[in-house]
């Protein structure tokens, strides 16, 4: 969803509104301390990928649609007998966004993929890491409109990692709040 100059609408939000928002909010002087999306990690884990090539390759297909950038596979790091894993085996796909791909990633996923979230009531506001990203767990793909629900082969879900410039929670979750993410009303612990 780009505007009529070429950049990203949510771009253009963020330049506009947000940035003058967190540097009075929070007192930043100087416009390289005021925050910022760096990236958007899409991680869909599947076990079960080792035994079966074609559901790792239609989920690599399904992330390709939803991002619109090639996935990679996700290799096993370490052995684990138990579950009949061996290092080097594939067992999932992910792709990094940045840039306008990252900002039109997120306008598509707030505006017509959460909306779609059977009993959504809000993203909890204490699920950052601690160092100012976030990180929302989706059950299904079929929330996401690009996704054709006749070429599934297996309901799967995924990881989406927002990825900030700053490391305090609290100015992440301005920072996200105003680009459009729905939270529910909780006050995060600030540390």
């Amino acid at each position: 969803m780009s505007s009529k100059n070429g950049k990203p609408r949510l771009r253009i939000h963020y330049d506009d509104t947000v940035r003058p928002k967190l540097a009075e909010v929070f007192g930043f002087e100087n416009p390289h301390q005021i925050p910022g999306l760096e990236k958007i990690v899409i991680n869909a884990g599947l076990g079960e990928g080792k035994d079966n090539p074609k559901l790792l390759e239609s989920a690599a297909n399904e992330l390709a649609v939803i991002s619109g950038q090639r996935p990679v596979t996700t290799r096993a790091r370490n052995s684990i007998s138990n579950f009949g894993l061996r290092e080097g085996m594939p067992v999932g796909t992910k792709v990094t966004l940045r840039g306008p791909r990252m900002y039109e990633f997120l306008d598509r996923f707030i505006s017509t993929a959460v909306p779609r979230i059977r009993d959504f009531r809000g993203f909890r506001s204490r699920a950052f890491d601690g160092r100012g990203n976030y990180t929302v767990g989706i059950q299904e793909q079929m929330v996401f409109a690009e996704v054709d629900y006749d070429e599934i082969v297996k309901i799967h879900g995924m990881n989406i990692t927002f990825v900030t410039t700053t490391d305090r929670d609290d100015e992440a979750l301005v920072l996200l709040r105003e680009m459009g993410m729905p939270f529910r009303d909780e006050v995060p612990v600030v540390i």
